[in-house]
C-alpha cells in the first residue's frame, strides 16, 4: 500500500468520505488511489476557490469535515478566500496539499512555494509529512486537529504519496468534544442577568439550530434580557416554529443604535461586536460606553449545556418561547425588484430547504421578508470574503441530497466562483440559483458613500469601477454553457413562474433576476 492509499483509507476510517478536488501533477498518485480505495466520493471543481467553499458548505450541513485536494502553493493560494470564510465560521476542514517530491525541492522549480507559510494564516494546524511511513499517522492527526470546528492543512510531497507505507492506514481517532463551561462562569452570567441592568445575550458560533433558539427565547423572557445573533451566524434555523431572535445589523451605524442602552452584553459563541470596516467618525467597537462584555461561552464550548443550565437556574423550562408563525405572502405582480422576489421566494420556499445567502445589498430585504416562510436553514457569509455562495451550495447539496438548496447570489459575487455551476451540473445537484442582477457592485456604491471618499460621490472614473455593466453579463448563456438550465426574469410574474418551476424540478436551475439597485 502506498502513501496515498493509506491516506485515503485513514480519511475514510475517520468518517471523512467526501473530497473536493482540483489536482495537478504532484497529486497523481492520490488520484490513482481513488480507483484502488473504495468509500471516497471525489468531487471535481474547476477552481480551487470553489472546492474550498464547497468544503465549508458541506461541513456546516454535515457537521463534520470534508477533505480538499489542492495543487502546490498556487492551488492553495487560489483557495484561501473560502478557507478564510470557513475559519471565521468555525467549519472543520482537512486540506491535503500536494507538494514536490522532497528531493526535488532543492532545485526551486517554478511551482515551488512556501506552502506552510501560505497555509498558516487560514489554518489552525499545519504540517508537512516527511515520509510514506508517516502519512497515515499524520492524516489521522489532521482529522483530530480539525475536530468539529478547525482547519487542518497537511502537505503531501509526491514521493511520500507514491512511496510504500508498510504500516498501512490508521484507524479512527478520538475527536475532542465541546469544552465544558465552569460553573463559576454560569453563576457570573446569572448574576448579571438578575442584576436589573439592561442585558443582551448575543449568540453566534457554528450554528443556532431550532432547539438553541427556543432555549434562548425562554431564557430572555425569564430574565428580561434581549436576545440577538451576531451579524452573520454560520448556520441559522429560520421560518415557522423557530424562535423570534433579532440579528445584529450589518451597517455599523444601525448596529450601534441596536446596542444603545445595553449595560451587560453576554456573549455565547459570538465575538464582541465590531464594525466590519473603519469609517471616519464611527467607532470600531459598537457597544455603548460603559457596557460590560462578558464571554459566557466561546464557539468551541458546550453551548447546549450552558443554555440548559441557564434554563434550569432561571426556572425557565416552562416559559413559552416567542416563535414565528407561518405567514405565506401573496404572489407579487408588476415590476420585479428585490422585495417582490423576496415575497415569491417566501411563498414557494420548500420546507427544510437550505438557503445560502450571498445576495449582499439585496440580502438586506431578503432576510427579514423570509422570516416566516416554511422552516429552513440559512447559511451566511461568515468571513466577508466574496465568492462563497455558489460553492457553499455545492457542498450543502452533497451533504444533504434530500433537501432543496436555494442560493441567493449577487451578480458581482457570482463571478468570483461562477465555475461552481459546472460542478452543480456534473453532480446533478438539487440547487436553485437566483442571481440578483443589477449590473453594479451595489454594495461598494453604498460603502463609497459611507466612507466619505470624495464627499461620498464618485466621479466618472470611480463610478466606472463600481459598474459591472457595459457589457451586461448574460447569466443565462453562462449557465447554459456550463450545463445548467437557466431562464431570465424581468417582471414579478416571470419570476413567480420560473422560481416555482425551479424549486419543484430536481437538479440545478438558475434564474437571472434583473432587478434595480436598492440605492
Amino acid at each position: 500500500m502506498n502513501g496515498a492509499e493509506s491516506l485515503l483509507n485513514t480519511l475514510i476510517n475517520n468518517g471523512v468520505e467526501v473530497c473536493f478536488t482540483n489536482p495537478g501533477t504532484s497529486e497523481m498518485h492520490f488520484v490513482a488511489a481513488l480507483d484502488e480505495v473504495e468509500g471516497m466520493r471525489c468531487v471535481l471543481c474547476l477552481f480551487e476557490g470553489v472546492l474550498s467553499g464547497a468544503a465549508d458548505g458541506y461541513a456546516r450541513m454535515a457537521r463534520k469535515p470534508a477533505s480538499t485536494l489542492l495543487h502546490l502553493g498556487p492551488g492553495l493560494g487560489n483557495a484561501l478566500a473560502n478557507i478564510h470564510n470557513a475559519k471565521k465560521g468555525h467549519s472543520p476542514m482537512v486540506n491535503i496539499v500536494g507538494d514536490h517530491a522532497t528531493y526535488h525541492l532543492q532545485y526551486d522549480a517554478p511551482l515551488t512555494a512556501d506552502i506552510e507559510g501560505i497555509a498558516g494564516p487560514v489554518s489552525h494546524w499545519v504540517h508537512t509529512s516527511a515520509a510514506s511511513a508517516d502519512i497515515a499517522r499524520d492524516t489521522a492527526e489532521a482529522v483530530r486537529q480539525a475536530g468539529f470546528s478547525k482547519v487542518a492543512t497537511l502537505m503531501l510531497p509526491a514521493d511520500v504519496s507514491w512511496g510504500d507505507n508498510p504500516d498501512g492506514p490508521e484507524g479512527a481517532v478520538s475527536v475532542a468534544s465541546p469544552a465544558a463551561v465552569p460553573a463559576s462562569r454560569i453563576e457570573d452570567a446569572l448574576a448579571r442577568l438578575r442584576s436589573g441592568a439592561n442585558c443582551m445575550i448575543m449568540v453566534g458560533g457554528r450554528e443556532l439550530d431550532n432547539q438553541r433558539g427556543l432555549m434562548l427565547s425562554r431564557i430572555g423572557k425569564a430574565c428580561g434580557a434581549r436576545v440577538c445573533t451576531e451579524v452573520f451566524p454560520a448556520r441559522l434555523a429560520r421560518g415557522a416554529g423557530t424562535a423570534v431572535i433579532d440579528r445584529l445589523p450589518y451597517l455599523a451605524e444601525m448596529a450601534i443604535e441596536h446596542l444603545k442602552g445595553v449595560e451587560q452584553l453576554i456573549l455565547v459563541g459570538a465575538p464582541p461586536p465590531v464594525s466590519f470596516f473603519a469609517y471616519p467618525n464611527v467607532p470600531s467597537k459598537m457597544v455603548p460606553p460603559g457596557c460590560q462584555e462578558f464571554v459566557l461561552a466561546g464557539p468551541d464550548d458546550d453551548i447546549d449545556q450552558v443554555l440548559e443550565d441557564l434554563l434550569e437556574k432561571l426556572d425557565a423550562l416552562d416559559v413559552e418561547p416567542d416563535v414565528h408563525s407561518l405567514d405565506i405572502p401573496d404572489l407579487p405582480q408588476g415590476n420585479l425588484d428585490v422585495n417582490a422576489a423576496a415575497a415569491t421566494i417566501a411563498h414557494f420556499l420548500p420546507e427544510s430547504a437550505i438557503v445560502v445567502d450571498e445576495a449582499n445589498t439585496s440580502g438586506l430585504s431578503l432576510f427579514p421578508l423570509t422570516a416566516r416562510a416554511q422552516p429552513h436553514d440559512w447559511l451566511n457569509l461568515t468571513g466577508g470574503s466574496i465568492g462563497f455562495g455558489l460553492p457553499a451550495a455545492v457542498g450543502a447539496a452533497i451533504a444533504c441530497p434530500e433537501r432543496k438548496v436555494v442560493v441567493l447570489e449577487g451578480d458581482g459575487s457570482a463571478m468570483y466562483t461562477i465555475q461552481a455551476l459546472w460542478t452543480m451540473a456534473r453532480e446533478n445537484l438539487d440547487i436553485t440559483v437566483v442571481i440578483f442582477n443589477n449590473h453594479k457592485y451595489s454594495i461598494l456604491e453604498l460603502e463609497f458613500a459611507r466612507t466619505g471618499a470624495r464627499g461620498g460621490k464618485p466621479g466618472p472614473n470611480a463610478a466606472s469601477m463600481l459598474d459591472i455593466g457595459s457589457p451586461d453579463m448574460d447569466f443565462v448563456s453562462i449557465a447554459t454553457g456550463m450545463g445548467v438550465r437557466a431562464t431570465r426574469a424581468t417582471t414579478a410574474a416571470e419570476f413567480n413562474e420560473q422560481f416555482a418551476a425551479a424549486v419543484k424540478a430536481p437538479g440545478p436551475r438558475l434564474i437571472d433576476a434583473v432587478v434595480p439597485t436598492l440605492f
